[in-house]
């Protein structure tokens, strides 16, 4: 399938005045978690990212305890249960119990939530909550939320006329740890959604005809296949490419695919990976992993021809070995990225980290490469 995504030069302006849903880009990736302070200091430490806003019960918040870390426009907002009492809590406890931690909120910053909320649910989204206003002395911050594939939600915040650390009912809180001079990265680059067998273009559909997102790129067959395992997916962004969101489903094929695997441990459709944009790999993985981090492994063989395919880039081929980065090119540019194992003990949410020059792909010129990776780590899970 050709890419039918505008030209990324023109696209943020001409995009914008006729775009029928139009975006600022992602607000938060929000996650519930087993024990949110942990995975503040875990993401302190560990990801680079700085604590800078906080709601509990020593703010008047008796039912959760959520932590907001920030790296450059990136924002992840982790929370966990301290007392279930209403609704909300339930469902929070009862994610984490059913998919152990993971994302429950893509939330997305619109211009106008009343008005993203309006065309969406007459585009056939399944409303959460209508669009009502939030305040403090900081400003008021309008909020409203569809459904998603499985559990997940887009909350769609409009947040224009606040200039609070996150939401109100949030303090500014200390960071866990002094942040490092240098950011490990700057954005979310796009977030992955892993859903059933068949089940993939409905949901392609559902951003089309909901959001007015567009299809960017489509990977089928053998595009995304070893010898072993398979997948599909296809990614839609809205007009301006500042919010992608690809979304993958099981291929047949002789053993069980990461997506098979990610689905059973998960417990049914979800968030597989969120790639975070950085402008120096390099550093990124270094000071990540000297912190804990564990990247999938690549074989040396990779990179003996790299060169011949993937050209010269701004990092040596010695130092990509060196790391295990991968490489792609197309006829935009390259890119450069990297693969985290899962975070958590469930085999489901990772990380990647990508260096983008010029290139608006999503590193197929690495599949095999990668699934390959993946399968020996499932192999040694006994999931393969």
């Amino acid at each position: 399938m050709a890419d039918t995504s505008m030209n990324t030069a023109t696209a943020p302006d001409t995009a914008r005045e006729a775009d029928p849903f139009p975006v600022k880009g992602m607000d938060a990736v929000v996650f519930a978690v087993g024990n949110a302070k942990q995975a503040a200091h875990y993401y302190s430490t560990a990801f680079g990212m700085k604590l800078v806003a906080y709601s509990g019960p020593e703010n008047g918040s008796r039912e959760t305890a959520s932590y907001v870390l920030t790296n450059g426009s990136a924002r992840f907002v982790f929370t966990s249960v301290v007392k279930q009492s209403t609704e909300w809590g339930r469902f929070l406890a009862g994610h984490v119990a059913e998919h152990g931690d993971g994302v429950v909120d893509l939330a997305i910053e619109v211009p106008d939530a009343r008005a993203a909320y309006a065309y969406a649910t007459e585009h056939g989204a399944r409303g959460i909550q209508e669009p009502y206003e939030i305040k403090d002395e900081h400003g008021t911050v309008v909020l409203a939320a569809i459904a998603t594939y499985g559990e997940t939600r887009h909350t769609l915040v409009e947040r224009s006329g606040y200039d609070g650390p996150y939401l109100p009912g949030f303090r500014a809180a200390e960071p866990v740890v002094e942040p490092a001079a240098k950011r490990t990265f700057q954005a979310v680059d796009h977030c992955v959604g892993n859903v059933e067998l068949g089940r993939m273009n409905e949901w392609v559909g559902f951003y089309n005809k909901v959001m007015g997102f567009t299809n960017m790129k489509e990977f089928v067959g053998d595009d995304i296949a070893t010898e072993y395992s398979a997948l599909m997916s296809k990614v839609v962004a809205d007009g301006t490419l500042k919010v992608k969101f690809p979304i993958n489903e099981p291929a047949i094929a002789k053993k069980k695919s990461q997506i098979d695997e990610y689905l059973e441990f998960y417990g049914g459709a979800g968030v597989q990976h969120i790639a975070l944009a950085t402008n120096d790999i390099v550093a990124s993985v270094r000071a990540m992993r000297a912190a804990g981090v564990q990247f999938l492994d690549t074989p040396d063989s990779y990179y003996d021809t790299l060169g011949e395919w993937a050209g010269e880039t701004r990092v040596p081929v010695e130092t990509l070995r060196e790391l295990k980065i991968l490489v792609d090119r197309d006829e935009d540019g390259y890119l450069l990225q990297m693969f985290t194992k899962p975070v958590q003990d469930r085999p489901t949410v990772f990380f990647e980290m990508i260096e983008r020059h010029g290139s608006m792909g999503f590193g197929k010129g690495n599949f095999k490469a990668l699934f390959e990776a993946i399968e020996r780590e499932q192999e040694k899970r006994g999931n393969l």
